[in-house]
């Protein structure tokens, strides 16, 4: 019923894979237009499948047994008595050549993967197109993982001219989203030099998140972009009020991370809950000190965060080390609001205070020596650990802690100094702590 937005070159990414791979499963986190994508690249059709493109909707479905039913009902196949549902399905799909969408696998996921391996073993010709928080887990698979919309660069486009950054910006997706989205609710809307910034900042603080980009414009029949970018501190608040016809979970922003939340283990609730206290991701050695608890000890923590990596809810950071982790900014602050109803913030922050000291001390100790270069690129990639660390130590008075963390901070010897814009950024990040 709306239009869509960009995703060009990953449709067409997509549409090759399907047409090479038997089982392709679009995965994602929570609001980040999984169905949507999967709708849209159906829709372009398929010329090789004369059998043609069926789409399979789980969503309303609570029952494992259920998903046979669904498929069938949607391809017309009557049970035979006697045979199993699936054992019917199969034999009427063999020889045909067709697309199957089975969309929002993820409350279903062992269901749909025995329906997904069975049909595929006994019907050569068709293929299944996925849609999941996480993959099936089946053998032939290819996951293809729905990033955020693309954000706008904001450090280059202010390089620019001004006429010049409005084209570029018109340029990104989630811009484009969030426009057109607006002008659906107010139809005078438009980028503007007076709120573009604020539209570009919108988008990047909730990162990308398509769910969450649409709820924001729909507050523009009572707000101006100023005031949403002011009210995203209280994100899950502001971002409610989508569609009527939409299922729960696609109302509101909080809905759609419930609903992942509530189909994680216990183990996963609580890593996830606390890793929220990092600030600028983590990797697992600080993981295993501070998100251990009673769910998860800290010998199981590698496989906890696989499993939160595989539902989307922790992703791999691409722009720093190797084995580093991150969330999205929004995942983080859900995860802190469950950290608060659980009653571990207290707790959580004080190991992290302390983990960063005993990381500080460590590095700081060893800046002179072979590797120096090594740690203290590590100190200025915890940076924002380090500062998180320190606004805790002065929330609790603890001055002695805070003192230490400023100390060694500022600790790098003379002969270890980064190029000058490296040194430039620092300065800066240390004048705005």
């Amino acid at each position: 019923m709306t239009s869509f937005i960009g995703r060009t070159e990953a449709i067409r990414e997509i549409r090759r894979t399907i047409d090479s791979a038997r089982l392709t499963t679009l995965t994602g986190a929570a609001g980040s237009g999984k169905s949507r994508l999967a709708l849209q690249v159906a829709s372009e059709g398929f010329d090789d499948f004369p059998y043609g493109v069926w789409l399979v909707e789980l969503a309303p479905l609570s029952e494992a047994g259920t998903v046979p039913q669904a498929v069938a009902a949607v391809l017309g196949v009557h049970e035979d008595p006697g045979r199993s549902l699936l054992g019917t399905l199969a034999d009427a799909l063999r020889g045909r050549r067709l697309l199957l969408i089975i969309d929002n696998c993820e409350h279903l996921i062992g269901a749909c993967a025995d329906l997904a391996a069975a049909l595929l073993r006994s019907s050569a010709h068709v293929h299944i197109f996925a849609t999941s928080r996480e993959a099936l887990g089946i053998l032939g698979e290819v996951t293809w993982p729905v990033p955020p919309m693309e954000l706008p660069d904001l450090e280059r486009l202010w390089a620019l001219d001004a006429i010049t950054a409005m084209q570029n910006l018109l340029e990104s997706e989630s811009v484009r989203l969030f426009v057109e989205r607006a002008r659906s609710v107010v139809s005078s809307f438009a980028l503007s030099t007076d709120n573009a910034e604020a539209i570009a900042n919108i988008c990047r603080r909730i990162d990308g998140i398509s769910l969450a980009i649409e709820l924001a414009a729909s507050r523009v029949r009572v707000l101006s972009v100023d005031q949403i970018s002011r009210r995203l501190d209280d994100r899950f608040r502001l971002l409610t009020g989508g569609s009527r016809t939409a299922m729960p979970r696609h109302q509101a922003l909080q809905a759609a991370l419930d609903w992942s939340y509530e189909l994680m283990v216990e183990a996963e609730r609580g890593v996830l809950r606390r890793l929220a206290v990092f600030a600028g991701g983590f990797h697992l050695e600080a993981t295993e000190a501070v998100a251990a608890g009673r769910e998860a000890a800290p010998e199981d923590i590698l496989e906890v965060l696989t499993r939160l990596v595989d539902k989307s809810l922790v992703l791999r950071d691409e722009r720093a080390p190797i084995g580093r982790l991150r969330m999205l900014e929004t995942v983080r602050q859900y995860g802190l609001r469950k950290l608060l109803d659980a009653r571990e913030a207290t707790a959580i922050r004080r190991a992290h205070r302390d983990w960063m000291l005993t990381f500080a001390e460590r590095a700081v100790a060893l800046l002179r020596g072979p590797q120096g270069d090594a740690w203290l690129e590590a100190l200025e990639t915890d940076d924002e650990n380090l500062r998180a660390a320190l606004r805790w130590s002065l929330d609790e008075r603890d001055g002695a802690a805070a003192a230490v963390i400023v100390h060694r901070r500022g600790a790098a010897p003379a002969g270890r100094r980064r190029s000058a814009p490296a040194r430039r950024q620092i300065v800066i990040r240390r004048k705005n702590a």
